[in-house]
């Protein structure tokens, strides 16, 4: 059930940005914001719990790549693996501010299809031109690297061992947040609940606060996770993102492997990694509907019939495990294409979208934090292009297509 929470005022009566949501991406443009030289002006981040208990960021499995098949999804984490290893230079060398772990065990795309190889190959040339370290690799070379699995029906496999694998993201976020409070972004719990526009309906004008105070802003940033459509509907505009369940189970094995296990993607969807002594197991229901805001119900049905078996044929040597701990969490699911939703509407030129990763929002968080904050500052994306990934491909209905979506 959720906590009702004790809501508070706001400082001020108007603001320069409004970001509504306080978790990682909202919280990654609130510090690119006070990071950023150029800009100057007023940021409040109204959150509505401030525990993050049932967030997106508080159930994510923390971990990132660079294999994808357009090149600038690769680019987007090619930066978030430098920033991740260069986190305390980033954060200005402040010394309270930790290294962050960063486990480059690597992806390992299972292929048991002559048409997945293909993709597999046609994505390593796109990762390869961008500096990835991704190689391909046939059967025989994936039993002498990682002699423990059964690959009886496996052709071949993309692996890449650099700047892919799990990251301390936790950490991440919340020196994000301390570091942004600290530079005078205001951080408040409270709840938007509805938004009024100008006379011509092309900007968003002020937001009205659960608490009741009606606050002026220059720019509203939606960066409300899952819920994002409740949140842009007060502006009148929908999105195609809905909550999808998403399931994660620890385990360990009595037999645990001799050397690191590689995010694995099964062909069956399955996906398993080390995760320190034990091990991470997860994957999406076969019936994958979008669920109700307040649904983190765990379904045990889905280890006994599914993960299990799978994981079990995959590495014989885990046939016998033990479950430790599991749990359910939502995607922010773009229904539409899978990708992130970025940038401003192309009517209410002031509402600005930071939604829809599907599940790719840890590791897109840095990138796509600076790009928003250059957006808001400029006018424009600097560093990367991410134009891409605009609102107007929803009306113009040109999804983004990415083939390496798990």
């Amino acid at each position: 059930m959720q906590k009702t929470q004790q809501t508070q005022a706001p400082k001020q009566s108007s603001y320069d940005v409004v970001i509504i949501g306080g978790a990682m991406l909202g919280s990654s443009v609130a510090w690119f914001l006070t990071d950023n030289p150029d800009f100057d002006g007023s940021i409040l981040v109204v959150e509505k719990d401030p525990s993050y208990e049932f967030t997106s960021t508080a159930h994510t499995n923390s971990c990132m790549r660079q294999q994808f098949s357009r090149e600038i999804n690769v680019r987007i984490s090619q930066f978030a693996a430098d920033f991740v290893k260069n986190f305390q230079q980033y954060m200005g060398n402040d010394e309270r501010v930790p290294p962050l772990h960063f486990q480059s065990y690597g992806y390992m795309y299972l292929a048991d299809n002559d048409g997945f190889v293909d993709v597999l190959k046609e994505s390593l040339k796109v990762q390869q031109a961008c500096g990835a370290g991704t190689k391909y690799m046939t059967a025989e070379a994936i039993k002498a690297a990682y002699p423990f699995y059964n690959l009886e029906d496996i052709i071949g496999a993309n692996h890449n061992l650099i700047d892919e694998g799990y990251f301390d993201g936790g950490t991440l976020f919340d020196w994000w947040k301390r570091s942004a409070k600290e530079r005078g972004a205001e951080y408040l719990t409270n709840e938007v609940v509805a938004m009024t526009k100008n006379d011509s309906g092309g900007r968003v004008e002020s937001i009205t606060l659960k608490s009741g105070e009606v606050i002026a802003c220059g720019k509203v940033v939606n960066a409300s996770g899952p819920r994002a459509v409740l949140t842009s509907r007060m502006a009148g505009i929908e999105i195609p993102v809905e909550p999808r369940k998403r399931y994660t189970f620890i385990f360990d094995a009595e037999q645990p492997l001799d050397r690191d296990l590689p995010l694995t993607i099964d062909p069956s969807g399955v996906h398993m990694r080390s995760e320190g002594q034990y091990y991470l197991a997860g994957c999406p229901p076969d019936v994958d509907p979008a669920v109700d805001y307040h649904d983190f119900v765990q379904d045990h049905s889905i280890w006994e019939e599914k993960l299990w078996p799978i994981i079990a044929n995959r590495i014989p040597q885990f046939e016998a495990i033990k479950v430790i701990n599991s749990w359910a969490g939502h995607y922010a699911f773009n229904t539409f294409d899978q990708n992130a939703i970025l940038g401003p509407h192309h009517e209410v030129e002031n509402f600005i979208f930071v939604n829809g990763f599907s599940g790719h929002g840890f590791q897109q968080s840095p990138a796509m934090g600076r790009g928003t904050a250059e957006l808001i500052t400029y006018g424009e994306y600097r560093e990367l292009d991410l134009s891409p990934f605009n609102f107007e491909r929803i009306v113009n209905n040109e999804p983004f297509v990415e083939k390496a979506v798990i």
